[in-house]
C-alpha cells in the first residue's frame, strides 16, 4: 500500500513507495492513477530527463497539466512555489528531496511552479496528464527573492537559456496567473 503525504503547498503530495527485494534486485510500483482520483489521466504522457550534478531546471508551471515525478537515479531537490491566487497556500514555497535510494513520487498540481536542482547526476521520470504541445509552458525565475525557494545551491547552477530568462514573479500580471 502506498501512503500519500501532504507538503506545505495545497495539493502537492509525496507518495511513499515500497520496494520488495531479494538477491536478484527489487520491484516496486511508482505510479497508479487511483492515487490521484481527482485528476484526469486520459491523456497520459511519460517523459525522461537526465541531468548532471549542478543543473537546475525551472521554475516551470502549467495551466492544463499536472506532473508526477519519480527519480530513478541520483538525488534532486525539487523547488515548488504556489502561483494560484485561489489557493490557501498562495505564494508558499517549499522544497522536497527526491532520492532514488529512498523511492517516493511527487505530485504537482496545475498552477504550482516547479523545478529541480540536481544534487548528483540524476535521471527523472515524470508523468503528465496532457500531451506536450508547447502552448502550456511558462516559467518564473528560480532565484526570485520574492518567491524564496531555499535551493541550498552552492556556486552557480547550470541553467538553460530559457530558465535564465524567466521573469520575476512580480512581473507576471495577476490575470496571467493560474487559478
Amino acid at each position: 500500500m502506498t501512503t500519500l503525504h501532504p507538503t506545505a503547498i495545497d495539493g502537492v503530495v509525496t507518495t511513499e513507495l515500497k520496494r520488495v527485494g531479494d538477491e536478484r534486485g527489487s520491484f516496486g510500483e511508482m505510479f497508479r492513477r487511483a492515487w490521484f482520483p481527482d485528476t484526469d489521466w486520459t491523456r497520459l504522457q511519460s517523459n525522461h530527463s537526465e541531468s548532471a550534478a549542478g543543473v537546475l531546471r525551472g521554475l516551470h508551471y502549467h495551466f492544463r497539466q499536472v506532473d508526477y515525478w519519480y527519480v530513478v537515479r541520483g538525488v534532486v531537490r525539487a523547488g515548488l512555489f504556489d502561483m494560484r491566487p485561489s489557493s490557501p497556500t498562495y505564494k508558499v514555497a517549499t522544497t522536497v528531496v527526491l532520492d532514488a535510494s529512498a523511492p517516493r513520487g511527487l505530485f504537482i498540481p496545475i498552477g504550482v511552479a516547479h523545478g529541480f536542482y540536481a544534487l548528483t547526476d540524476c535521471t527523472l521520470l515524470y508523468f503528465v496528464n496532457n500531451y506536450y504541445d508547447g502552448t502550456d509552458e511558462y516559467g518564473v525565475a528560480w532565484d526570485d527573492p520574492d518567491i524564496g525557494v531555499d535551493w541550498q545551491v552552492s556556486g552557480t547552477p547550470r541553467l538553460s537559456a530559457r530558465d535564465r530568462n524567466n521573469p520575476r514573479f512580480h512581473a507576471i500580471a495577476p490575470e496571467n496567473l493560474p487559478r
